[in-house]
């Protein structure tokens, strides 16, 4: 399984993946699903994948190589787009057409074609923009009553962002509460789990301004794990009993 987390505030782009792939409790890996497209003072973008591990990576291989666009016929790369729209509707394609490609193959061996992709970033005087990419190749973008997306294993690590995130938050706090909701799943679901990687861009900065591994090794990762568990018993143990028993 797989959890990344992006987060639009009115401050920047957070953007988190955990790196653990799976094919059964015998054969558990480490593959990077946060990837950067970035040229310093151009463009910063970032890509967050879930899914088949095959099919994702197909796809970032013609983002990267480039695809014939059908009305121009020229050959687009995601390094190339004008805006991050024509990007968003650039990974659309190629998600089509590696369905187009391997999707009879997955269908014979009954499996599924199964992925999703966090796409988000800036071009230029381009505004940053977050999008969630669907399977089908279609995509939403992320608002401000919302101001984040998740894939893959997200419904542990929601609760968290629900209440703790809004997009006048502060751009480390929400990196702080991203971490929070990664902890929160990795505690209930064992196939998501660490290394985690992390990238913050400030709006207009075209360029990261964290970009991290974190490891089991990582100080400060353990005292947030640590101080949410805290927080988490001071809270419940503050909360008066139920007035509730037995009604006569």
């Amino acid at each position: 399984m797989t959890y990344c987390c992006g987060i639009l505030v009115r401050e920047g782009l957070v953007m988190i993946a955990d790196t653990r792939t799976n094919a059964g409790v015998d054969n558990v890996s480490t593959y990077r699903k946060l990837h950067r497209f970035i040229q310093p003072g151009q463009h910063v973008m970032m890509i967050a994948s879930a899914g088949n591990l095959s099919a994702t990576q197909s796809i970032l291989h013609l983002l990267r190589a480039g695809i014939e666009n059908p009305e121009t016929h020229e050959i687009e790369k995601l390094a190339t787009c004008k805006t991050m729209f024509d990007g968003a509707q650039l990974i659309g394609r190629a998600v089509r057409r590696v369905h187009a490609l391997e999707g009879e193959a997955y269908e014979q061996s009954n499996v599924k074609f199964e992925v999703s992709f966090l796409f988000g970033g800036q071009i230029g005087d381009d505004e940053m923009r977050l999008f969630l990419i669907y399977a089908a190749g279609n995509f939403i973008e992320c608002g401000r009553d919302a101001p984040y997306f998740q894939i893959g294993e997200y419904k542990y690590g929601k609760p968290v962002l629900d209440r703790a995130v809004g997009f006048e938050t502060d751009i480390h706090d929400a990196l702080k509460v991203s971490l929070v909701s990664m902890d929160s799943t990795m505690r209930s679901n064992i196939g998501v789990g660490l290394p985690i990687d992390i990238a913050l861009c400030r709006r207009d900065s075209l360029d990261l301004e964290v970009d991290e591994r974190i490891d089991n090794a990582d100080p400060y990762f353990h005292e947030l794990r640590d101080r949410w568990s805290i927080a988490l018993r001071q809270a419940h143990a503050g909360i008066p009993r139920p007035p509730y028993g037995v009604r006569k």
